[in-house]
């Protein structure tokens, strides 16, 4: 494997695709919404649990390349207990930094989703969980792509 894809398949890439702790139905979702991905095949569904505008839960089922699985469960682990302000606002950094590859150091996990940019064809698969979140949170049920 070249220097550049183990970057983009680093460990934390690796293990959140193949040992994911946050895939599951959230049966009592206040919020849901289903992103696709027709190019690659993509697909991902993020669940959200609320209380008031504070995200108490957060899942996802999908199907795909390592990179947007592990996307959507670093999603979920990282926007437990934000409200949705921060959460958007966490979505738009991440979003920006899988295009550009910067701002990663204050990222922590999130910041291995940087590499994408190395890999155009990529950016899609990192960002699809993140703008599937922001469709749930705003009441859509399908998110529009990016």
């Amino acid at each position: 494997m070249s220097a550049a894809l183990d970057t983009l398949y680093a460990a934390p890439i690796r293990e959140h695709a193949r040992n994911p702790r946050h895939r599951a139905r959230l049966e009592c979702a206040d919020a849901t919404a289903r992103g696709d991905n027709p190019l690659c095949g993509d697909r991902v569904e993020i669940f959200l649990t609320l209380d008031g505008a504070r995200i108490v839960q957060a899942s996802f089922l999908g199907r795909g390349c390592d990179v947007s699985q592990a996307s959507a469960d670093l999603l979920a682990e990282a926007v437990r207990g934000l409200d949705a302000a921060d959460a958007r606002a966490l979505s738009a950094r991440v979003r920006q930094m899988a295009r550009s590859g910067e701002g990663a150091d204050a990222m922590g996990a999130l910041g291995a989703l940087a590499a994408a940019a190395r890999f155009p064809s990529r950016v899609k698969c990192a960002t699809l969980p993140w703008v599937t979140l922001e469709a749930a949170l705003d009441g859509a049920r399908e998110a529009s792509s990016e």
